[in-house]
């Protein structure tokens, strides 16, 4: 009779460093999402949360087609009446490039207590200075956009 692996003990994370330059978003970030949760690790187990920590630089060069930039459209409520805010993609990528990637990711990752802790280990900037120099980072290569 087969026995369900579930991981004990202490838990290696690592600090991955991922390019957005010239990079597809939805590829991007279901290859981060992929990262956070550890299914790349032969030893994932789902519901624990045994994935790495991943830095994203230049968040503002991804690849992301025109009609896209002019159409998404990001919708946020306060639950106030008439609280309804609209943002497009176009002038969040100006204004908050980051939050176009976290937005991404946080879809592809579980909506519970695993999710929201996940998230917290994601890090972005949109330019190639990032202040965790101190972490020994392991630069991965991602998906190329044609692929």
């Amino acid at each position: 009779m087969e026995k369900t692996f579930v991981l004990k003990g202490k838990i290696e994370s690592k600090w991955l460093l991922l390019d957005a330059a010239n990079k597809n978003l939805g590829r991007f970030s279901s290859e981060i999402a992929k990262l956070l949760l550890g299914k790349h690790k032969p030893t994932y187990t789902p519901g624990v949360s045994m994935g790495d920590y991943v830095v994203v630089i230049n968040a503002s060069q991804l690849d992301i087609s025109q009609k896209r930039l002019d159409e998404k459209i990001y919708y946020r409520h306060s639950n106030y009446p008439g609280g309804l805010k609209a943002v497009r993609m176009r002038d969040m990528m100006n204004n908050h490039p980051d939050r176009v990637i976290r937005k991404a990711v946080w879809g592809m990752l579980p909506h519970n207590k695993i999710g929201r802790k996940l998230i917290k280990r994601l890090r972005i900037y949109s330019g190639s200075d990032h202040p965790h120099a101190g972490q020994k980072l392991k630069a991965i290569k991602v998906l190329s956009k044609g692929v």
